[in-house]
């Protein structure tokens, strides 16, 4: 029998690998975003690596598309593969995020993936909301809300 109450699990995250590659440029300006430069009107690929702590733990892989426009926001799209437990219960599972990012801060919403969880993670519903502001080496807050 599932349990229908909401529980909230936190931890830390850390970006261990982060390869970017332009998919598409609708001409050849480019804008620089804390150091690294992107097209300013066009779209990329980034392959994205994530280690956790706390009580998510575990390790994450992301395919990300990202579509930049000069002056606005960058719209994120992506999926996660995620390998660990959350609040003890351990194996696989999906998040396919959505949100945006600007040269201040990215944030985003991560939305567990109904049907793709293994193990104790299989029957896991629920997001968790992301925001990254400046640099820090000790990682990134991340509250994950779900049931089981």
């Amino acid at each position: 029998m599932n349990d229908t109450s909401i529980h909230t699990a936190t931890g830390h995250f850390r970006v261990t690998a982060w390869d970017e590659q332009t998919i598409a440029s609708s001409d050849d300006e480019t804008i620089e975003i804390n150091g690294l430069t992107y097209p300013a009107r066009g779209f990329t690929h980034a392959d994205v690596a994530y280690h956790y702590d706390g009580d998510v733990e575990g390790t994450g892989l992301v395919a990300y598309l990202i579509a930049y426009r000069a002056g606005s926001t960058a719209p994120t799209v992506g999926f996660q593969q995620f390998t660990g437990s959350i609040d003890g219960h351990e194996g696989t599972l999906v998040l396919q995020h959505s949100g945006h990012h600007d040269t201040a801060a990215v944030r985003e919403r991560l939305e567990i993936v109904e049907g793709l969880g293994t193990g104790g993670l299989a029957g896991m519903t629920g997001h968790a909301e992301v925001e990254i502001a400046g640099h820090s080496d000790d990682g990134y807050p991340v509250t994950v809300h779900y049931r089981i």
